[in-house]
């Protein structure tokens, strides 16, 4: 039986912590722009709103789901404050601040302490193949920022394993606070809490939500609740309590949408949900190209049976 959420379930409002703003759903932002190109900060201003009113704890602007390669650094930095301004408060805002250098990362992390936010996501380096040795220096430079700094553990994009003995390293070295997991392998979640027991697990991937949750994740940088908050902050509560009678009926009714946060097309994908579900998703910035119709279909398919389904 389809699990169905009635259209006047009442928003379950989360407890934002401004001591460990990390933790949460944090919300990856897509990107709103207007038809020549520019970025819409009003429509952007409206959907962080949105989503914390719809039970989201936080955002994270200039991640790969807000097209960050693509900004100059003045829309970059505009989105920053932008976000921290609708948000109410910057602790509920993450903004992302990779870069190819170390140096540029650490400008940008400087950017979000002085715009007031309560933490920031780090890549390791990926113009090459870094060695440990140049990621902990690369982390090392960043923390300087003074603002906590959530790793960001992304091997499929950028070729840099944040491996849990690495990542030991990284926080007893006082230069991270938490994980953003990425590398799809679950089980990574047990040697990480053996081997740093207070560095915070965070779901990076929507696709694997209920077995990190079940592993001890404490928190979820999201994709799919730029289009359904509602529903994602219903499954995510009822996954970290162990109330599987409840999510794992959700999170097999979401699957086939969520899967698509884990794929090339993910930043068309979610915006083309979110256009279906009734928000400002549009275009995205070249070189990133509509969906082919075969891929178009498939994501229809899966958020229009999302929909039907009662989620929101």
């Amino acid at each position: 039986m389809s699990h169905i959420i009635s259209r006047e379930t009442p928003v379950t409002r989360t407890a934002h912590d401004p001591a460990r703003p990390w933790r949460g759903i944090m919300v990856a932002t897509t990107l709103p722009f207007h038809e020549d190109g520019s970025v819409d900060y009003d429509a952007y201003a409206d959907h962080v709103r949105w989503l914390i009113d719809n039970g989201c704890d936080g955002v994270v602007p200039n991640g790969s789901l807000g097209e960050y390669q693509t900004l100059t650094a003045e829309e970059r930095a505009k989105v920053v404050t932008t976000a921290v301004e609708a948000a109410g408060s910057g602790s509920r805002v993450m903004p992302g601040v990779a870069a190819y250098g170390s140096a540029e990362s650490r400008r940008w992390a400087d950017q979000a302490a002085e715009a007031g936010a309560g933490s920031v996501l780090l890549l390791p380096p990926n113009a090459y193949r870094a060695d440990h040795d140049a990621v902990r220096a690369h982390y090392a430079e960043v923390a300087k920022a003074g603002v906590p700094i959530v790793a960001y553990n992304n091997p499929i994009d950028t070729k840099v394993d944040l491996v849990p003995s690495l990542l030991a390293d990284l926080h007893g070295a006082g230069h991270i606070v938490a994980v953003k997991e990425f590398s799809g392998d679950v089980r990574r979640a047990y040697e990480i809490a053996e081997l740093a027991p207070g560095l915070d697990l965070l779901i990076g991937a929507d696709d694997v939500l209920l077995e990190l949750a079940v592993a001890g994740a404490v928190g979820w940088i999201a994709g799919y609740p730029n289009a359904l908050p509602a529903t994602s902050a219903e499954l995510y509560h009822a996954a970290v309590a162990g109330d599987l009678a409840t999510a794992l009926p959700l999170y097999k009714s979401l699957h086939s949408l969520l899967r698509w946060d884990s794929k090339t097309e993910f930043v068309q994908a979610i915006k083309l949900s979110m256009d279906l579900a009734g928000r400002t998703g549009g275009p995205t910035r070249a070189p990133r190209l509509p969906l082919s119709p075969e891929i178009d279909a498939a994501v229809r398919a899966a958020t229009e049976k999302a929909l039907a389904e009662g989620h929101k």
